[in-house]
């Protein structure tokens, strides 16, 4: 699996347990909160907020959480004070981190991803440091046991507009640019295709393979930026086989 947006990553982390499921509810809420504060309350005029509840539904999250979450948007001056940016480094072996931060005391949150990286065998970098190995892109991930005719979703989504196609073991992964995002999604739902994943992530031009320790850091690392409550996004370039 690599380091973006893998299925194979999904499926690792479906038996995270309630206090890291309870950690991503309050992510995925704050990120609503921000986006309807942004761009107002309406999806349909709001690619955030329209990302952020796909996420919130991919997620499981309960609709009196996402209606909490709009509302304090909508009214409330709670949260105004975060502030957003991204973090840049490298993880064990060379391997390329991104990080996206919403936090409300950046001193605070730049000591705690520095003291990750360094414990996990990496090191925070200086802005720009791996940023020109990463695309904004589209990503869409069918799972193979919901849609298996490989042929017929290929035409589908190269005709609504995707760059690439790839054929996993057990899913496909749709790929376009973040323009093509709702033709793309339309044209899914319109052949009642269901996605595990939709999204618009940052994608790696190229993967740097990980074994033994390194690939056991690594993952100890991601998991532990994941956990922050500050990070909400983390994106790597790392490839690590499904026997390692």
């Amino acid at each position: 699996m690599s380091g973006h947006s893998k299925w194979a990553n999904i499926k690792r982390k479906k038996g995270a347990n309630d206090a890291i499921r309870g950690k991503v509810t309050t992510k995925i809420g704050r990120e609503i909160t921000i986006a309807v504060r942004m761009g107002g309350g309406d999806p349909t005029g709001n690619m955030r907020l329209k990302l952020a509840l796909s996420k919130a539904k991919a997620n499981n999250i309960p609709k009196d959480n996402i209606q909490r979450a709009i509302q304090k948007g909508l009214g409330a001056t709670d949260g105004s004070s975060y502030e957003e940016f991204s973090y840049e480094g490298y993880g064990p072996g060379g391997s390329a981190v991104m990080i996206d931060i919403m936090t409300d005391n950046r001193n605070r949150t730049a000591a705690d991803i520095r003291h990750l990286f360094s414990k996990y065998g990496g090191n925070l970098g200086e802005t720009g440091c791996v940023g020109w190995m990463f695309h904004k892109k589209s990503v869409f991930i069918v799972d193979k046991e919901v849609f298996d005719d490989e042929e017929s979703l290929m035409m589908i989504a190269l005709e609504a507009g995707a760059e690439d196609f790839q054929a996993e073991d057990d899913s496909f992964e749709i790929t376009a640019s973040p323009d093509d995002f709702d033709a793309i999604a339309q044209a899914l739902e319109d052949n009642n295709i269901e996605t595990v994943q939709s999204e618009i992530t940052m994608v790696p031009d190229t993967t740097v393979k990980l074994e033994g320790k390194d690939a056991d850091k690594m993952l100890t690392l991601i998991d532990a930026l994941e956990e922050h409550d500050d990070v909400q996004n983390v994106y790597a370039n790392y490839e690590i086989d499904d026997q390692e």
